[in-house]
């Protein structure tokens, strides 16, 4: 057996033929500095397609990414074939820093968080007034959402040719949330959709609400270009609606510079993954009150500082029920 010294000269050293034929395998991984930067639009059975300048681009996940996932809404960077033509496939290679995320589980026993939407500035939160009926549940919840992942939450009410919004907007008059009331007749007409749109313009807007409430409708209203398949039927029964969006989607808006994403029905909308602590960022009327909380605290319990600081005048009891409402809602179904 041949022993090498300690001046061995490099052609001495003994290489293992690589019988693929292709480069070695190393652990530097490149750098793609001149990767073209991307937004994801929607994802298909691990298929991404992306815009990039003015053109879609299909994409794939580089394997250098490991498990990390795009979703719709993340700003990506790519590389291969840019040129949007069919058959075509880009890679994307990086994946940059989000500035917000809506992220959900199935249920409350779920340990799997489902990234919905990343880089979105508000969550419009669509409910039906009447057929089906509110679930107030749920809309706690997809603000509890809300509030952790660091989007504004806005209320889009329809169906007001049903039923008059003044009992649900009683429960969030406190959280100062904007909204807006709609009937079908002013969706068909075109009214609904010009009063959404003023809260849409230059910002990504996430649409979420469970079916039948007419979410897709609407969007359809505001992006007639990119109709998508709604639905017609509401079991009389259950009182739910049939899915019709599948898939989450990003829609530019016509005549502006804002985006609609376009999310898939939802019948459940699991908290498991939210830290309570997070919530009071959403209440900065509340929130310096909690310094003398003790560690831990619940914001309900005997020991709470935030009942001296509301009975001080430092904020209204309407705030500090909303918000002990909002935290209970980990503990409650929806449907209670």
């Amino acid at each position: 057996m041949r022993r090498y010294g300690k001046h061995t000269d490099e052609d001495d050293i003994r290489t293992r033929p690589n019988r693929k034929g292709n480069r070695p395998r190393t652990h530097i991984r490149p750098k793609h500095e001149d990767a073209a930067e991307g937004m994801v639009l929607t994802v298909d059975r691990g298929r991404l397609t992306c815009l990039v300048e003015d053109r879609t681009v299909m994409a794939m996940k580089a394997r250098e990414l490991g498990r990390k996932a795009a979703v719709v809404g993340d700003r990506v960077a790519l590389v291969g074939d840019l040129s949007g033509k069919k058959d075509t496939l880009a890679r994307i290679v990086r994946i940059e820093e989000r500035t917000s995320v809506l992220r959900r589980t199935a249920d409350d026993d779920d340990p799997y968080e489902r990234v919905v939407v990343a880089n979105a500035d508000q969550l419009a939160i669509v409910t039906a007034l009447a057929d089906p009926e509110p679930r107030p549940r749920l809309i706690d919840r997809c603000l509890v959402a809300a509030f952790d992942g660091g989007l504004t939450p806005l209320l889009v009410m329809t169906k007001s040719d049903l039923a008059a919004p003044d009992e649900l907007l009683g429960l969030y008059g406190a959280l100062d949330i904007p909204y807006v009331v709609t009937s079908r007749e002013e969706l068909e007409s075109g009214d609904a959709a010009d009063r959404v749109r003023e809260h849409l313009d230059g910002k990504i807007t996430a649409f979420v609400g469970h079916s039948g409430v007419g979410k897709t409708t609407l969007v359809n209203a505001l992006v007639p270009e990119e109709r998508r398949r709604t639905t017609g039927h509401v079991n009389a029964v259950t009182g739910r609606g049939r899915h019709t969006t599948t898939s989450a989607l990003a829609l530019p808006l016509s005549d502006g510079d804002g985006w609609v994403v376009d999310t898939p029905g939802v019948r459940s909308f699991g908290l498991a993954h939210i830290d309570p602590s997070r919530v009071i960022h959403a209440f900065p009327d509340l929130e310096p009150g909690t310094e003398g909380c003790p560690r831990a605290c619940s914001h309900d319990e005997p020991d709470c500082a935030l009942d001296a600081w509301v009975t001080e005048g430092h904020a209204d009891p309407a705030r500090l029920y909303s918000l002990r409402r909002l935290l209970a809602t980990r503990e409650r179904k929806e449907g209670d």
